[in-house]
C-alpha cells in the first residue's frame, strides 16, 4: 500500500506542474466579456452633412439618435476604398447607379437584412460579447446581428461550405492576448466597406485584442483573389461600456418595412 501511495505521489508530482501550466497559459488569455460601443461608428467614410451625430460611447442618453450611414456614391469610390479588379469595379458601378436611384436592391439597411461580414462589425449601436472557454458570441443590436467563433479546434465541414451566411463561419485561436479569427463561407450577395462586392472566395482574418483598458481593437484584413487586387485592411475600435448603460435595445426590423413590394 505504501508502495502503491508513493508511485501516485510521484506521479501527480510529474502532473501537476504540467496542469498548473495549462491553467496559467489559460488565464493569459483575456476575458472579452461584455457590452461594447463603436468609439468610431463610421470607420474612415466620409458621412455626408445630412448624416445625424453617432451617440457617445457607452453612453446612450435618454434619447438616443439612430444613426445609419446612407452612403449612394454619389462621390464616386474614396480612395481608401478596397482596390477591386476591373469585373467586381463594374458589379461596384452597378450597384452605384441602383442606390443613387433610390433602389433598395443593395441597401441591407433599407431591406433589414445583415450587413455580412466584416460590414456587421461597425456595430453601430453597439454589441454583447460573451466568452466560454470553447467559444466566443457576439450579439449585435442593428437588425439583429449574430456570430459565433469556435475556439475549440473544430473547422469548416463540406455542407458548411456550401452553405454561406451573413456571418459566415469564424474559428479562432489565441497568440498570446491576441484573438486570431478567421471567417469564411460568407454570403456572396453581401456588401463590405464602402457598398464593395465580393466573390464566393471572399474570407476575412481578424486580430482582437484590447490596446487599453476597456478598449477593444479589432484589425481586419480582407482578402478575395477574383474581386480584389489587393487585401484590404482596416481597423474597428470598441470601448466597454459599465452599468446601467451596459445595456442593447431591441431592433425590430423584421415586419417587413424593408420590403420592395
Amino acid at each position: 500500500m505504501t508502495k502503491t501511495i508513493a508511485l501516485l505521489s510521484a506521479a501527480l508530482i510529474c502532473v501537476l506542474p504540467a496542469l498548473a501550466a495549462s491553467l496559467r497559459a489559460q488565464e493569459k488569455h483575456p476575458d472579452f466579456t461584455g457590452v461594447y460601443f463603436p468609439i468610431n461608428p463610421f470607420g474612415n467614410v466620409r458621412p455626408t452633412p445630412a448624416t445625424p451625430p453617432a451617440p457617445a460611447a457607452g453612453n446612450r442618453g435618454t434619447t438616443p439618435p439612430r444613426p445609419v450611414l446612407v452612403l449612394d456614391g454619389r462621390e464616386g469610390r474614396p480612395d481608401n476604398a478596397p482596390k477591386l479588379t476591373p469585373e467586381y469595379l463594374a458589379k461596384w458601378e452597378v450597384i452605384r447607379k441602383s442606390r443613387m436611384a433610390g433602389s433598395p436592391e443593395y441597401d441591407p439597411n433599407v431591406r433589414c437584412v445583415s450587413g455580412g461580414m466584416p460590414n456587421m462589425m461597425s456595430m453601430t449601436y453597439g454589441m454583447e460579447v460573451q466568452q466560454t472557454a470553447d467559444r466566443i458570441t457576439i450579439y449585435g443590436e442593428l437588425n439583429d446581428v449574430y456570430r459565433r467563433i469556435y475556439l475549440d479546434g473544430r473547422k469548416a465541414s463540406a455542407k458548411v461550405l456550401d452553405d454561406p451566411t451573413f456571418a459566415g463561419y469564424s474559428t479562432g485561436h489565441w497568440e498570446g492576448d491576441t484573438l486570431v479569427v478567421d471567417t469564411v463561407a460568407i454570403r456572396e450577395d453581401g456588401l463590405f466597406d464602402t457598398f464593395s462586392p465580393h466573390s464566393d472566395q471572399f474570407t476575412v482574418r481578424e486580430r482582437i485584442r484590447f490596446v487599453s483598458p476597456g478598449v477593444l481593437e479589432d484589425q481586419f484584413t480582407n482578402m478575395d483573389p477574383k474581386a480584389l487586387v489587393e487585401p484590404f485592411h482596416s481597423v474597428r475600435t470598441y470601448r466597454k461600456a459599465a452599468p446601467p448603460n451596459d445595456q442593447l435595445r431591441e431592433f425590430s426590423c423584421a415586419e417587413g418595412l424593408g420590403s420592395t413590394k
